[in-house]
């Protein structure tokens, strides 16, 4: 099949450091090439890929300090994708609804899968106007904002197996991985860690629009405090480490996380999750079985408590069994095929249509 993948400009494909979206474009891309597929990636011409790259921008946006207008290049990028549409079977964006006026005057089969959240005031009224518009959600609780979506699928997120190693013992610390932000609550790991009295690694990125936050609602709570060390923005090549170290992974989320990377991360180590029940979590963490979902900062220190009883291989083997690159990349295959019009009633996956496929999430629902 030829596939065109249409990444955000944003980070590169795959990121240097923080960015979700990117990375699970270079996962999704690099398996649909493993799998014999003809794939072209438009994205930063930093991106590394065994696919074909469409450099739009010299390097990622957020490493430009030149670059004024981020829509600029966007712009130019999707009209690069269309005058090349007749080149692939279809077309998969990441770049949220910026191409539907196009894609619907172009009418080439196309999929879009929606990374973020979902329950902004602007979206219901532009979601009905462009009900044509086949998207993907990322787990079932993105959706809940917009039901009435063209939804066509929900596919987790995978991860190549090779990517972390599992890390059989823990080591004497917990770990944060994200930003500071306001609604990921890095505040409520910080209590949590304090009132068990163990270390905290905080491994962030703090956006410009969130420094002040930081300065004055964070940084207060971390010099002030000899258990928590904040090492800041990390790679790749660092997780590894960071999170198959830890004796957990704390997700103290405070708003409805669409999917969660970072926690399919820890469990690819080893490491079980502790997790605040909001939007995706209950999807993706197993209660009791590969972390705890929590609903208050008592149950998260409880939870903790009980994680030396949780197997860390068990949560390894979850990551396997649910969440690698190849049952992703399968998942959307089938999706494509669905848009292609080769199903064209709903369809159900089955749990295993694939060597080293369980639990595929979920469904090819119908053709747009």
């Amino acid at each position: 099949m030829r596939i065109a993948q249409v990444a955000p400009l944003y980070e590169s494909v795959p990121p240097k450091l923080y960015g979700g979206t990117e990375r699970v474009v270079s996962y999704l891309t690099e398996e649909l090439v493993r799998q014999g597929h003809e794939v072209t990636v438009f994205a930063s011409g930093d991106s590394v890929t065994a696919a074909e790259l469409v450099p739009i921008c010299p390097v990622s946006l957020r490493l430009d300090e030149g670059a004024v207008d981020h829509l600029a290049p966007h712009v130019l990028m999707l009209e690069r994708v269309f005058q090349r549409a007749n080149d692939f079977d279809v077309i998969h964006f990441h770049v949220d609804y910026l191409h539907f006026p196009l894609s619907r005057v172009y009418q080439h089969p196309h999929v879009t899968t929606l990374h973020g959240r979902l329950d902004l005031p602007e979206l219901p009224s532009l979601y009905q106007e462009f009900d044509d518009m086949p998207v993907v959600s990322i787990s079932d609780a993105q959706r809940e904002p917009l039901p009435g979506a063209n939804w066509v699928g929900t596919v987790h997120h995978g991860l190549p197996l090779d990517l972390l190693t599992p890390h059989p013992e823990p080591g004497d610390y917990l770990a944060f991985l994200g930003r500071i932000s306001p609604e990921k609550r890095v505040d409520r790991a910080i209590e949590v860690a304090t009132r068990l009295g163990l270390p905290l690694r905080i491994a962030a990125k703090v956006d410009g629009a969130d420094y002040e936050y930081y300065s004055k609602e964070i940084h207060p709570l971390i010099e002030d405090q000899p258990l928590v060390r904040f090492i800041g923005e990390i790679g790749e090549r660092e997780k590894d480490a960071f999170l198959g170290n830890a004796i957990a992974l704390l997700c103290p989320i405070d708003w409805p996380e669409p999917f969660g990377l970072v926690m399919i991360e820890a469990l690819a180590c080893g490491t079980p999750v502790v997790a605040f029940s909001h939007g995706s979590v209950p999807e993706v963490v197993d209660h009791g079985v590969t972390g705890f979902v929590v609903h208050s900062i008592d149950e998260a220190v409880e939870a903790l408590r009980k994680i030396p009883a949780l197997s860390r291989e068990r949560c390894r083997r979850v990551f396997e069994e649910r969440f690698s690159a190849e049952r992703m990349a399968w998942d959307y295959v089938e999706i494509y095929r669905c848009v292609l019009g080769e199903r064209q009633q709903d369809y159900a996956l089955p749990s295993i249509t694939q060597p080293g496929r369980a639990r595929a999430i979920h469904r090819v629902e119908r053709a747009a």
